[in-house]
């Protein structure tokens, strides 16, 4: 069984996704440390100058240096989901595919979350509906995986009876791929190739949130965003 996970991510770029759909099963890594200035809580898109910029959900502040993802909460004494919702339709109200994602998407700010990471896993389940992938996802707080960094993912695999755990591409730098095949557990290291699609404003930008392929790109995201990279049949054993 093929296995990865990833923190919780606000509007997720590309790779996120290619990741999940190499995988048999997801896990949503949401009872670990938050890391502040990470994109749990931000992500970019592009604007219609052709420049690309942050859309940022404001969290309460207060001892969240000490606080895993779970415990995170919005700050919504500021309208920052009026805020985002204007944005993203200032800058792709004109793209091929608004019209037939937008209606889903807006829904996400008309509720009032409370939790930064509910909002992230609803989001995250609504983006993977939309490309078809259909890897089924459990959460880390469901269970009670022990250890740190490399031991916590190799009971993470046990637990989940994993014999792979897909990496992104930073993993080379931490995992101790000796520690994995002693455990049992082949680990594989992403390597996107970000993929160059049709985009409106001027010149092409990598690395946005997926708002921008799928309201770019619509139905043909999902193609999109594998081409030219690792495919599942390419590591399944």
């Amino acid at each position: 069984m093929i296995l990865t996970a990833h923190q919780p991510v606000y509007l997720p770029w590309l790779g996120l996704f290619h990741k999940i759909a190499l995988a048999d099963k997801f896990c949503f890594f949401d009872d670990v440390q938050y890391q502040p200035k990470d994109w749990n809580n931000r992500n970019k898109i592009k604007f219609n100058d052709g420049t690309s910029n942050w859309l940022s959900v404001p969290v309460l502040r207060k001892s969240y240096l000490d606080m895993s993802y779970l415990e995170i909460k919005i700050n919504n004494s500021v309208p920052w989901q009026r805020k985002h919702w204007r944005t993203i339709e200032l800058n792709y109200g004109k793209a091929p595919y608004f019209d037939l994602y937008s209606k889903e998407l807006n829904r996400f700010y008309e509720v009032n979350w409370e939790y930064l990471c509910d909002l992230n896993y609803e989001m995250l389940l609504f983006f993977l509906d939309t490309l078809t992938i259909s890897v089924p996802v459990v959460r880390m707080a469901d269970y009670d995986f022990r250890g740190e960094k490399g031991d916590l993912v190799t009971d993470m695999c046990r637990q989940l009876k994993a014999d792979v755990y897909i990496f992104g591409e930073q993993g080379k730098h931490y995992a101790d791929t000796k520690a994995f095949l002693k455990a049992g557990v082949l680990p594989i290291f992403q390597k996107y190739q970000h993929p160059v699609y049709p985009q409106l404003h001027k010149n092409f930008i990598s690395h946005l949130s997926i708002v921008d392929l799928l309201f770019n790109c619509g139905p043909e995201s999902f193609e999109i965003l594998m081409s030219n990279n690792l495919c599942k049949r390419d590591i399944d054993l």
